[in-house]
């Protein structure tokens, strides 16, 4: 018997009548779409402030530096020490997939592959749980099964074949300092629910049965005193193996599954934030939409900051809307914390700085921060960090452009909202703030303004655009000369544009400037669309210079740049029916994206110099079509390229056409 969770229930359950070999109706859906997580394991008295997955920068880590394995669901297996552990807490912040795991234990016990020593699983939803309310252990069985054929006492009599699931413990509204004289060991006394919960938790009743809790790290301290002998396995995310995996079941499609994830590896700061389970949900269903109406990911114009305010309304939707002024505030002394933390290099912050900051509301922190608790810091209390480094940058640039009614202040000290510091410290030391810069841009564009207001309920200020255009029209420019061309040189310039991702500012900041140039610079995927999007809006650009540059469509496992023929290689993660090896015509030549923009109506491009790019014949069918249909392009330099016969031949095709205008071939 399986029953599907509900809100008006108060308990959920997954049951299976072993004579009857019954299963859950959802398992081969769920088995599909299910990618298995990297976790960390050990007991409770090897647990510190330093152990867990602080998640600060690329990939998934265990700061401990202890084991970090990817697991299936097999928790109340012997562990390193041997000892089999009867209480598992499952530790992750929101988002993370511990309910997707619950489910997934539930599924493999009804199906009978796994956790086959209990006969009985009872799951109590804590987030469903509605007080006052009066219980035994044995009336939570006959809700949990309410179609048992045995009584529910009887099921009890066995307590060492019985699990019993807590899923979000942090959701419980009581306290958890119950005097332990009321609490009950007898199964079948009713008492409040709190005790009777309290009385499980503390094994005062069913004493030999097991327990998994799900929680997230804010309520770790509170559940650690109520426990004992319990072990702790928390979900440090998806390695990046399990990154791929998850976008080809989520796709299902291989062809539309690689483009996805190609696109979000060519982006490093996305592809850093698929650890975080929900932030690759977010990522696909945003693709995914982009594929159903494009259907051409390198016409996206989802940027990094969109997906990321995307990511932020999952996160809140379920939040009271009815007074916005509360998240506001909450947003305001987030992304101070924030930015004092970036300005500082700091990613730890001590329990007093939260309290002080005013950070400590149970509905809001949770999301954003991950308690740890440490076992040797005395009265110091707990420390926080964000989730993901790349959070902490978000909410540091938020700072800058979110609303405030002057009022705000807090012991870290007023920190000046001025974009011109920021600006400045990065051009001339600070380059660690490239995110943050990204991230900026983005928030100020009128999409992420609308977005903000509308869909999350708060106000952006966009105050801060003069300023941003100012110091892009500004920096390229240095000491010139009479009649020394200005040119773009910076990578970094493209990626800010990009993020923006507004036609009009992207022509005034770039209006003055007549030639491009980069020298042996990685172009990933990502680079190339923020690179090939300024191009398009760039109506002054006469000169194009790309020396030494290499242009990759994957990650670094199997890089391809234009000295490769046109084929890929796609690790599916072991997805049943993905094929490793793609055809050749599924990727583009690796300098399409480049040669499109190039096209576009209005280019004045006169000189394009592509020399120790080792461009290969692939390369050539684009450069002719350019050939073909650029009026103005007279010089063309391809030194140092590997275009072999063929190649050469179709670049004379493209010479031998009446729209051919070009002077001087290299």
């Amino acid at each position: 018997e399986h029953r599907q969770n509900s809100r008006e229930h108060m308990v959920r359950e997954s049951h299976q009548d072993r004579e009857l070999g019954t299963c859950p109706r959802e398992s081969p859906s769920f088995h599909s779409h299910f990618t298995a997580l990297t976790v960390a394991r050990e007991p409770r008295n090897k647990r510190g402030a330093k152990d867990g997955a602080v998640e600060t920068g690329q990939g998934c880590a265990n700061a401990s530096g202890g084991a970090a394995t990817a697991i299936t669901t097999a928790l109340f297996e012997p562990g390193g020490d041997g000892q089999t552990p009867q209480v598992v807490v499952l530790v992750g912040a929101p988002g993370m997939g511990k309910t997707t795991m619950v489910r997934k234990v539930m599924v493999e016990w009804g199906e009978g592959t796994l956790h086959t020593q209990f006969d009985f699983v009872f799951c109590v939803d804590c987030k469903a749980i509605a007080l006052p309310m009066e219980a035994s252990v044995a009336d939570l069985v006959s809700q949990c099964c309410p179609g048992l054929r045995v009584p529910a006492g009887k099921v009890l009599d066995d307590q060492k074949k019985i699990l019993v699931i807590f899923d979000g413990f942090e959701a419980l509204g009581f306290s958890l300092v119950q005097p332990e004289a009321e609490l009950s060991s007898d199964p079948r006394e009713v008492k409040p629910l709190e005790l009777t919960l309290m009385s499980l938790l503390k094994k005062t009743v069913l004493p030999e049965a097991s327990l998994l809790i799900t929680t997230r790290p804010t309520a770790l301290g509170s559940l650690g005193r109520c426990l004992e002998g319990e072990y702790y396995v928390e979900i440090l995310g998806f390695s990046a193996a399990r990154r791929e995996e998850y976008f080809h079941r989520y796709f299902e499609n291989p062809s539309k599954a690689d483009m996805a994830f190609r696109f979000a590896r060519g982006n490093e700061i996305l592809h850093s934030l698929c650890v975080i389970p929900v932030m690759s949900w977010t990522v696909c269903t945003i693709l995914g939409q982009e594929l159903c109406g494009t259907k051409n990911l390198f016409e996206c114009s989802k940027a990094t900051t969109g997906m990321m305010l995307f990511y932020l309304s999952q996160l809140l939707k379920h939040r009271d809307r009815d007074n916005p002024q509360v998240l506001q505030q909450f947003l305001l002394q987030l992304c101070s914390l924030a930015a004092n933390g970036i300005w500082k290099h700091k990613l730890l912050f001590e329990e007093k700085e939260i309290k002080d900051c005013g950070l400590d509301q149970p509905g809001l922190l949770p999301f954003f921060l991950n308690e740890r608790i440490p076992e040797d810091r005395g009265d110091h209390g707990s420390v926080y960090a964000f989730t993901h480094l790349h959070l902490q940058e978000f909410f540091a640039a938020m700072f800058y452009v979110l609303e405030d009614d002057g009022e705000m202040v807090s012991s870290l000290g007023r920190l000046e909202k001025d974009v011109n510091k920021l600006l400045e410290s990065y051009s001339k030391s600070r380059k660690d703030l490239n995110v943050t810069l990204r991230f900026l841009f983005g928030l100020v564009s009128q999409k992420s303004i609308e977005y903000m207001d509308k869909t999350i309920g708060c106000r952006i200020s966009p105050q801060a655009r003069e300023e941003l255009l100012k110091w892009l029209q500004g920096r390229h420019r240095g000491p010139s000369h009479p009649g020394q061309a200005l040119k773009v040189s910076e990578m970094d310039t493209f990626h800010f544009l990009f993020e923006m991702n507004e036609k009009s500012f992207a022509q005034s900041a770039l209006g003055h400037f007549t030639d491009l140039d980069l020298q042996d610079t990685k172009l990933t995927l990502y680079d190339q669309m923020a690179l090939s999007f300024c191009i398009q809006h760039w109506d002054g650009l006469g000169c194009v210079t790309l020396q030494g540059c290499s242009f990759c469509w994957q990650g670094p496992e199997a890089e391809l740049d234009a000295s490769v023929p046109c084929s890929g290689v796609s690790g599916a993660g072991g997805h049943p029916g993905a094929v490793a090896v793609r055809r050749r015509e599924e990727l583009p030549c690796p300098i399409h994206l480049l040669c499109r923009a190039l096209r576009h109506r209005g280019s004045a491009l006169r000189v394009l110099r592509l020399q120790w790019c080792r461009l290969s014949e692939s390369c050539c069918a684009e450069l002719a079509e350019l050939l073909a249909e650029h009026p103005g392009l007279a010089r063309l330099e391809l030194g140092d390229s590997s275009l072999g016969d063929s190649g050469v031949r179709l670049l004379c095709e493209g010479l031998r056409t009446p729209g051919c205008r070009l002077r001087v071939l290299r």
